[in-house]
């Protein structure tokens, strides 16, 4: 839900998700349409169907447990390497290694502060494992974490000189936008043709390849002419 949103949107979305969808199993045998609804206002549906699908995987294959070694955990929808390896810090304290944009910043700022390069994971993981605190990883990290997010408030955004950094694409207009008002526009109204869909926009052909790729990522459906939450 973090991965670029603010803190201050996400907290009271998680508290509602995690209130309707207290466990694996819950989350596994909800409709898929349920998890959307309440994934609704934190963007990039897809996350909220990989986070459905990687609780079936848990409820199927680990018997509800999540696993705790990140090789198991980037086998998962939606999870890569780095993400498996934070959530086995954060959810077992365990030392282990990753990186993402706060952390940069971190160690942007103290070591590379007067580079006019740009600096690459390469150079800041050797740094991250040196300096880990393998006793307290989880403190260590959202310390790490929260000091970042301060120098990116405080300070020209240290993450900017990373070979990494990606400016994100404006929403208004974006076909991020339009796919999330044609989900938006099912789950409150339930199935419906694609001819319906178009008051959604005045470009017929960006409507359709929206559908398109919503049904080509699981998201959607088409039954005959009629379209509906996978």
């Amino acid at each position: 839900m973090l991965q670029q949103t603010q803190a201050g949107r996400v907290i009271p979305k998680f508290n509602a998700f995690i209130k309707t969808f207290p466990d694996f199993n819950t989350l596994a045998t909800a409709p898929l349409s349920k998890v959307l609804k309440e994934w609704q206002g934190l963007g990039y549906n897809r996350r909220a169907m990989y986070l459905k699908q990687s609780a079936e995987i848990i409820v199927s294959k680990y018997s509800g447990k999540l696993p705790h070694d990140p090789e198991t955990l980037d086998t998962l929808p939606g999870i890569g390497h780095y993400t498996a390896n934070a959530i086995v810090a954060f959810a077992f304290n365990v030392p282990t290694i990753f990186i993402e944009t706060n952390i940069r910043s971190v160690f942007i700022h103290h070591f590379f502060k007067s580079s006019h390069g740009k600096v690459s994971d390469s150079k800041l993981l050797p740094l991250i494992e040196k300096n880990l605190d393998r006793d307290h990883p989880r403190e260590w990290y959202s310390a790490l974490m929260d000091y970042g997010a301060h120098l990116k408030a405080n300070e020209i955004n240290p993450s900017r000189k990373s070979s990494h950094h990606i400016t994100q694409t404006t929403f208004k207009g974006s076909n991020r936008e339009l796919r999330g008002k044609i989900l938006k526009h099912l789950l409150e109204n339930g199935p419906m043709s694609q001819k319906k869909l178009l008051h959604l926009h005045t470009d017929p052909e960006k409507i359709s390849r929206c559908v398109a790729n919503l049904i080509k990522e699981g998201l959607l459906k088409k039954n005959k002419n009629i379209m509906e939450i996978q």
